[in-house]
């Protein structure tokens, strides 16, 4: 079966197994299978010598969390990425893989009316009690939302779609940071409702793709180029990576518009009034599409540090908290597993709060008990004199 991956870069592979204490699948179940290596190894399998698709070939590239945390670690710079989006995308549209769950939950994310009106009603039922709790879904889910306002046109603050119905609270937080920087934010709240990333986890490709090209048409109308900046490090990563998606000039002309707001932020602290930092001991969970996909995490701790008492590291090298999207909705014996290795390495630093600046992320920690908040609110705060 052709998985439609390049060779040289599935060749690229050395089979040296440096990648396997970053993967987080395989540290929670010692199964090769569910390695980077041993998926990699499947792949030459299927594409090269026609493989049969058995369960456990489903199996090995279904419960890869796509945290890429293989990549950084790799010496001959494999792009794991790649190979397995390309992976599932193959297995999807052949029947292999099911998608149809998230292709049924996702077509929701364009519609933003429709999500806030189903959010609503996701908030009641878990008032209720009514949730299943392998959903994660956090308790605090908002019946009302403040709306969107634009300030001025230096910076679009790309609110998206689950995070802008769930926690749009952050987006508020963050354009309060950028305008006290003297920066004037249009938040893009309707115009760009979903930036696809869901899809692209998925194997949802054509998806993914259609959502790209909504997003780049809506946010480069007349020759627009101002940034884009990304609270959210899933759709921040997907965004600067547009470029591959579609591999137009158009698209990778858009990604390099893109920014994490912590980045942002790194390179505009000397605009931000000097407060007096937070009384409180925070570490800082790094996304694995922060850390790394964008590999912009350092400027988290650079944003921070003038706000907070003090910032402590997890001695656990950026592994994987399992929260993957959507993927500890569908894997949530592995996805736990995974938590519980990230929730130890917290315990062992006792912070007050846990930083984390992806909303998966922040919901899947707070799930297991862990108190969370996005580095804008602990800004925002501080700018705020809230103490």
């Amino acid at each position: 079966m052709d998985l439609k991956i390049n060779a040289d870069d599935l060749n690229s592979c050395v089979q040296c197994g440096l990648c396997l204490p970053h993967c987080p699948t395989y540290r929670v179940t010692g199964d090769e299978a569910l390695s980077p290596r041993g998926r990699i190894r499947l792949m030459r399998e299927v594409q090269d010598h026609g493989a049969p698709i058995t369960n456990e070939v489903r199996d090995a590239f279904d419960t890869c969390v796509q945290c890429r945390g293989c990549e950084p670690a790799c010496p001959s710079g494999v792009p794991y990425g790649r190979l397995i989006e390309s992976t599932r995308e193959s297995l999807v549209a052949v029947g292999e893989l099911s998608a149809r769950p998230q292709r049924l939950a996702f077509g929701v994310l364009a519609r933003p009316r429709l999500l806030r009106f189903g959010s609503t009603l996701l908030a009641v039922v878990v008032r209720l009690r009514l949730a299943p709790k392998r959903l994660g879904l956090p308790r605090d889910l908002p019946f009302r939302r403040t709306k969107h306002s634009a300030s001025g046109d230096d910076v679009f603050l790309f609110t998206g779609c689950v995070m802008d119905a769930w926690q749009r609270d952050v987006h508020h937080a963050g354009q309060r940071v950028i305008e006290a920087a003297g920066f004037g934010v249009t938040p893009t709240a309707d115009i760009a409702p979903c930036c696809g990333a869901l899809h692209t986890h998925a194997g949802l490709g054509a998806d993914a793709r259609g959502r790209a090209e909504a997003t780049i048409a809506a946010l480069s109308i007349g020759g627009d180029r101002r940034p884009i900046v990304v609270d959210s490090a899933g759709c921040g990563a997907a965004m600067k990576e547009y470029g591959h998606l579609l591999g137009t000039a158009e698209a990778a002309a858009f990604a390099e518009r893109v920014v994490d707001i912590q980045e942002w932020l790194a390179d505009h602290l000397d605009r931000l009034p000097e407060v007096k930092p937070l009384d409180i001991c925070v570490a800082i969970q790094d996304p694995c599409h922060l850390r790394h996909v964008q590999r912009a995490h350092a400027a988290t701790r650079v944003a921070l540090a003038p706000f907070v008492h003090r910032l402590i590291e997890l001695d656990d090298d950026g592994l994987c908290c399992g929260a993957g999207g959507a993927y500890s909705v569908f894997h949530p014996e592995i996805s736990g597993d995974v938590r519980a290795r990230k929730v130890d390495a917290i315990d062992q630093v006792s912070p007050d709060l846990v930083a984390s600046a992806n909303p998966g992320c922040s919901m899947h920690l707070a799930a297991a008990g862990v108190e969370t908040a996005h580095p804008m609110e602990l800004i925002d705060r501080a700018l705020r004199g809230e103490g």
